[in-house]
């Protein structure tokens, strides 16, 4: 049985894009639909809005969701980081919102990707499951030594990165690495249990830098945020939902540069984050902040 979708800090999503009726709005990262049913309501029959999401299942499911609301209601399997490019082939205008929430949901960590160390599954975190990308088998099995210790490094923050990525390096030779109670299992022998003194899962970062690796994550991010003035209009807002302290950095930059180079303003001095009521009905949400811009009006 699925895990219902709980859209993370949804108020303050709406009141930071406040769509109006017939207005035109895209949400990258469809997920669940949360997000995207709230705008729509919004928009009203005259509104148009378009969905992307890189799980074909999930667009599939969500067309399926919203067959019956009335309305110009586009759902796209593409990555986010096409948005533009959807755009340019459906003959689109620029949006008046852009919201990217980018955290995996738990939909996917149910779909045996080997998301997660909670569960043995093949070692595969990839959202886009019929592409062409590798999966984290092939990089923890491919990369040299010190690749893979940059990776962890890099995108996990993992300060014991030479250290596991060695341990990795000398299990593999003795058996591939397919799983993930098996990576976790080299990570552990690395570090020790008792690693950060238990307040977080040995291979908790590992993971993460594996996952945002294997999905480019921070590279479509980038490259949407440099698009931004060819996808929503001027006065049009952005509102980023991001997970961990890479993504947001990323954002909080980009934001800074955008709103130095006259292209529009910062519409949260700090990032928006979840009240102690949502993170106790969505622990999830704890670690989520929201930021938002307003492209320049001309």
């Amino acid at each position: 049985m699925q895990t219902p979708h709980i859209s993370v800090l949804l108020n303050e999503v709406l009141q930071l894009l406040d769509p109006k009726p017939e207005g035109f709005f895209i949400d990258g990262t469809t997920d669940g639909g949360g997000h995207a049913a709230a705008v729509i309501e919004r928009i009203g029959e005259k509104g148009m809005f378009l969905g992307l999401d890189w799980d074909k299942g999930m667009v599939e499911r969500l067309k399926e969701t919203f067959s019956g609301k009335k309305g110009k209601i586009m759902l796209e399997y593409s990555n986010y980081a096409e948005v533009k490019e959807v755009m340019e082939r459906l003959g689109l205008p620029k949006a008046d919102g852009l919201l990217l929430d980018l955290g995996f949901s738990s939909t996917q960590l149910e779909q045996e990707r080997g998301m997660s160390f909670q569960k043995d599954e093949l070692l595969d975190m990839r959202y886009d499951l019929t592409g062409d990308l590798p999966t984290a088998a092939d990089v923890v099995n491919g990369l040299t030594e010190e690749e893979l210790a940059n990776v962890i490094f890099q995108y996990g923050e993992e300060r014991m990165s030479r250290r596991i990525a060695k341990r990795i390096v000398e299990e593999r030779k003795r058996k591939r690495i397919t799983t993930t109670k098996e990576l976790a299992d080299a990570v552990v022998g690395a570090v020790g249990r008792g690693y950060e003194k238990g307040r977080i899962h040995p291979a908790t970062r590992v993971f993460q830098a594996l996952r945002i690796y294997v999905n480019k994550e921070l590279e479509n991010l980038e490259k949407i945020l440099s698009e931004c003035d060819a996808i929503i209009k001027p006065g049009g807002r952005i509102a980023i939902i991001s997970f961990h302290s890479l993504e947001d950095r990323i954002v909080k930059t980009r934001f800074r540069e955008m709103e130095k180079t006259k292209k529009g303003r910062i519409l949260t001095k700090k990032p928006i984050i979840a009240t102690e009521e949502e993170i106790r009905q969505n622990p999830r949400s704890r670690s989520a902040k929201l930021r938002g811009f307003e492209i320049a009006s001309n």
